[in-house]
């Protein structure tokens, strides 16, 4: 079944003074889809995001939402349409947790206003949704950072936005922590959700992704499916880092970089014990001369 395009950015370059930042960008992004952006720093990709959203005005191009151009909607509707969860942040100020999830709310209120009993419900139904809602009386600026990001998802989820862009919601979150992100992402697609998110993590965008963008010195140098179009190569030309990109038990894939010393020989005792599906780089031909050709290897998906 095709997919219905939600956004699509057109022929979009934007630069600042002697320096272009995007040039001739083409975008379509489809409804209910995690799109990843990838990229090293400072390709453009937090800029792509802060055009989508219409904080910035491009130098050429468009951007349509639901067939609706950005610069000529309002930002209330945008706001209604479309959420931002930003890099995590420490507030300088010791808002409750509530408080930040009811801020959501803010779109659909008149300039004049207290919340509702409404509002209160939808916040606190936002909290229980990504189980944080015991903390609903404590000080954002008290909590943990995988804490206050997932605060800044309730806030999202509050705001009734089907579509969130995402600016490396990962960054600064311990391990245990960007798990639980990347689990709430996948349950909240699973709703409908449509994300765009950058990251400089190209595993999250195997293991959550439908489709990775990969930007370089302001242009898509590539998109498609993250298992087609993220391998070694396309590493090495992105980041100029050498990486192999290893399938476990015939779907899950990892990133062994080539530079730290002992994870070439790591990737190729994963692979002389059969745990992968893919040899790293030439390693199929001493595979195939250090173990015997078993049975039940002989379909199995290389």
């Amino acid at each position: 079944m095709e997919l219905k395009p939600l956004i699509r950015v057109e022929g979009l370059s934007f630069g600042y003074t002697q320096k272009i930042v995007l040039n001739d960008v083409n975008l379509t992004i489809a409804e209910g889809e995690i799109v990843t952006l990838l990229g090293p720093n400072g390709c453009g990709k937090s800029t792509l995001l802060k055009i989508m959203l219409g904080l910035l005005r491009p130098a050429r191009g468009r951007v349509f939402f639901s067939d609706r151009d950005i610069l000529h909607v309002s930002p209330k509707f945008l706001a209604k349409e479309i959420a931002y969860v930003p890099q995590i942040h420490k507030s300088s100020f010791p808002y409750a947790v509530m408080d930040i999830a009811l801020m959501g709310r803010i779109p659909h209120k008149t300039f004049f206003f207290r919340y509702s009993k409404a509002d209160m419900s939808i916040a606190h139904d936002a909290l229980e949704r990504l189980s944080i809602s015991h903390l609903a009386n404590r000080a954002y600026t008290e909590i943990s950072g995988g804490e206050r990001q997932l605060t800044l998802i309730a806030r999202a989820l509050a705001q009734g936005a089907k579509t969130f862009i995402m600016d490396e919601p990962a960054s600064g979150l311990d391990y245990g922590n960007q798990l639980r992100l990347l689990d709430q992402i996948i349950k909240l697609s699973r709703e409908g959700y449509t994300f765009i998110k950058s990251t400089h993590s190209p595993e999250h965008a195997l293991w959550i992704a439908d489709r990775a963008v990969m930007i370089k010195n302001g242009a898509i140098v590539s998109d498609g499916k993250c298992d087609d179009i993220i391998n070694d190569e396309s590493l090495f030309r992105l980041y100029n880092a050498r990486v192999n990109v290893l399938r476990l038990n015939g779907s899950l894939r990892v990133c062994v970089p080539e530079t730290i010393c002992g994870c070439q020989e790591f990737a190729k005792s994963l692979w002389m014990s059969q745990d992968i599906m893919e040899p790293p780089g030439d390693m199929m031909q001493s595979k195939r001369e250090a173990v015997p050709v078993k049975e039940d290897h002989k379909n199995a998906e290389i």
